[in-house]
């Protein structure tokens, strides 16, 4: 078969004014980025429209290294409900620079799967990770100026809390030391760098609905205290509104298409291990109002994306889905049958039995938050029939839908059967309700507790010293109304990411916690997890290249 990159190279693309006049949108109404891309005003968004549309979550079981291929199956999905006649965008994040030079070398989907133009989306696009890098970088240089020139005032902050983000994985930034040198450098002070979908700007432009509300947050966000403990923000330093200009265009969705020309929706790029993981609910509720069926993902396995999606997202934006699918893989369900990881790809019916228990664990959380709930089988090229058939009748028994997916190497042809599935599914049992892990009145400490003990199944949570001592800051400021974001470890349950299946009874320590006061969560920082990756032994960026114009590498 041939590589992702060949297969996007071969498919003859839709200009972008075909594909949105496609769903609706006429050619005036878009901001051309070539022939290709486009960005989607905001005020195309029609609440009417979005209340009648059928939105469907894709998440998965406990993440492999080489992944479970959720973009895949949410693609895969949108090329199958249009294949059989009905009006389906699909809405994702937008990839990060981080991980595509790093370990996946791309996230735009694969096989026949993929959202187009594949190079340009998983490098720079249309510059939203620039902007809101940009921005976040803005503000720690307005900052840091603040402070040297108002010294001589006698201001000063006790603490800083904002650092620096960049998007691309480099451990040497981590913790860094600024204002060395001459006193016209500034003031030396520790500082350090997240990676760029860690950014609270990020957070903000996924959880905003306008960009009146993007400038709102934005001056709502902390920079540090002061010496009496009263928090120090962007409107103290009256740079709000700058701020926003600098994120006026990147509010705004970007249309691109399928590998068989429909279109899709890609906005925003929060990780869901170190941020919420979600793509922008603007971009979602676009996709919602010219479309009949929305598919979006959210990153990483059930117990970091969906339960971030459910408790932040939906939340916040009042989305409710009529479906959740669960996609799994038997690679993965081997990985959590203790069957070593040079091994997954041979026949181990018993690999795949134990395997069951984490693909239970997220069933039963799906359901726990009212979803009706359809595992979406992966199919590899190894795989045989006989394990597929095993965990077809587990799903059974487990009282899920099962569907095979095949978009990968069959496009939408290899989806129809799941696309039918889905119809019926959304006709004769949607999801109900949304039932939330927490509400709004519970504590941090206990919206933290429900979601570590309720979700990932630990027996206690251990807060640090630092970390309740923030807690604390949190109830002196009046801000324990504010949901939880985990960040923990994409390979298991508990902070171990070598501790794979459905761990149980273990103690979730939590490390610190950082206030988001304008993305209004709160991130708990739990076990060893990073927010700046560092690069592998053997980086992608070892296998990119630009051969006679045409880039390689990228998968």
């Amino acid at each position: 078969m041939k590589t992702d990159i060949e297969i996007a190279r071969n498919t003859k693309m839709r200009k972008i004014t075909e594909v949105a006049s496609g769903i609706g949108i006429c050619e005036d109404d878009i901001e051309p980025y070539g022939r290709y891309m486009a960005k989607v005003p905001v005020g195309l968004i029609d609440g009417e429209k979005v209340s009648s549309s059928n939105l469907i979550l894709v998440t998965a079981i406990t993440a492999t290294k080489a992944g479970i291929g959720k973009t895949t199956a949410s693609i895969g999905l949108a090329l199958g409900l249009n294949r059989i006649g009905k009006k389906a965008i699909v809405a994702l994040r937008e990839p990060s620079l981080g991980p595509c030079f790093g370990l996946k070398g791309g996230a735009a989907g694969g096989g026949y799967a993929q959202v187009l133009p594949m190079e340009k989306i998983n490098l720079h696009f249309t510059g939203d990770f620039h902007a809101v890098t940009s921005t976040h970088n803005m503000i720690a240089a307005l900052l840091d100026n603040y402070l040297y020139q108002h010294q001589a005032e006698g201001f000063a902050l006790k603490e800083v809390v904002w650092k620096r983000v960049l998007d691309v994985n480099d451990r040497s930034l981590r913790s860094i030391v600024t204002g060395l040198g001459p006193r016209t450098n500034g003031l030396p002070q520790e500082s350090g760098f997240d990676i760029t979908p860690a950014s609270e700007i990020m957070a903000i432009l996924c959880l905003a609905k306008d960009l009146d509300d993007v400038k709102r947050r934005i001056g709502n966000i902390t920079l540090g205290y002061t010496f009496d403990d009263k928090p120090f923000t962007v409107n103290d330093m009256g740079v709000a509104g700058a701020m926003a200009a600098l994120m006026a265009d990147a509010i705004k969705p970007n249309l691109v298409q399928t590998t068989e020309g429909s279109a899709a929706i890609v906005h925003g790029g929060p990780f869901a291990n170190i941020a919420h993981g979600c793509n922008s609910i603007i971009a979602t509720r676009e996709a919602m109002t010219f479309g009949d069926y929305v598919i979006t993902e959210a990153g990483f396995g059930a117990d970091l994306g969906a339960e971030k999606f459910f408790n932040i997202k939906c939340r916040k934006s009042g989305l409710c889905p009529k479906l959740t699918m669960l996609v799994a893989t038997l690679q993965g369900l081997k990985m959590h049958g203790d069957v070593p990881l040079d091994r997954i790809k041979e026949p181990d019916a018993e690999g795949v039995r134990k395997g069951f228990a984490n693909l239970d664990r997220h069933i039963r959380n799906l359901k726990g938050f009212g979803q009706t709930v359809l595992v979406c089988f992966n199919r590899f090229a190894s795989d045989t029939e006989e394990e597929i058939s095993m965990v077809e009748e587990h799903c059974r028994e487990a009282g899920v839908y099962f569907a095979v997916n095949d978009a990968y190497a069959h496009g939408g042809e290899g989806a129809a059967a799941m696309a039918e599935k889905v119809v019926e599914i959304i006709e004769k049992d949607p999801s109900g309700p949304l039932k939330f892990t927490y509400s709004d009145e519970t504590g941090t400490t206990g919206k933290i507790t429900a979601v570590a003990k309720g979700i990932y199944g630990a027996g206690s949570v251990s807060f640090s010293s630092q970390s309740l001592k923030k807690i604390a800051r949190i109830e002196a400021l009046g801000l324990s109304h504010y949901p939880v974001c985990i960040a923990k470890t994409q390979y298991s349950f508990s902070q171990d990411p070598k501790r794979y299946g459905a761990p149980e009874g273990f103690d979730f320590e939590i490390k610190d916690i950082v206030i988001n006061t304008g993305a209004e969560m709160i991130v708990a920082i739990a076990g060893d997890i990073i927010r700046m990756p560092g690069l592998p032994k053997s980086p992608q960026a070892l296998r990119i290249d630009v051969k006679d114009g045409q880039i390689e590498g990228l998968s």
